[in-house]
């Protein structure tokens, strides 16, 4: 016996209960499977109006899987794709903002854990924190802040 084919809101909780989607995604996903694009909209305000489709947790959501490995550029490029609103960017910006550098410093630790021993090596860790979208100021302050608190530096200082 073949499946029941479900309705738009079917499809549309069926995609919420596996994680929280803004309502551009799920037009997206949603609109090979509408007949009009009246009947989409209708199950999405139906939807919006019960406070299942929230732009706010959609971005809280990213913030909290995303924020610890990435950085800021790269976060607000996953939620521009997800079409959140400019405020919502806003507010996730100034949120990634205050945290930026001891998200760097730990993602830096976790990979490398030592300071560069070359200018070979020094730029691969500082591509490495460039492509996980950390800005360029505070890649070079976990790379300076490295070489400072090494143990080879505090040895050098005792003497």
């Amino acid at each position: 016996m073949p499946a029941p084919t479900l309705s738009l809101k079917g499809r549309a909780l069926r995609l919420l209960s596996q994680r929280e989607h803004s309502r551009a995604e799920l037009e997206r996903k949603l609109a090979p499977h509408a007949g009009t694009l009246e009947e989409l909209t209708r199950a999405l305000d139906e939807l919006t109006a019960k406070g299942l489709i929230s732009e706010a947790r959609v971005a809280a959501s990213v913030l909290h899987r995303r924020a610890p490995r990435l950085g800021s550029a790269r976060v607000l490029q996953e939620l521009r794709a997800k079409g959140v609103s400019a405020d919502t960017l806003q507010e996730a910006a100034e949120t990634l903002r205050a945290t930026e550098q001891s998200r760097a410093q730990a993602v830096w630790q976790k990979k490398f854990g030592a300071p560069a021993t070359d200018p070979a090596d020094r730029a691969r860790q500082a591509r490495f924190l460039a492509a996980r979208g950390f800005s360029a100021d505070v890649v070079r302050r976990v790379l300076r802040a490295a070489v400072e608190d090494s143990p080879s530096k505090e040895s050098e200082r005792v003497r």
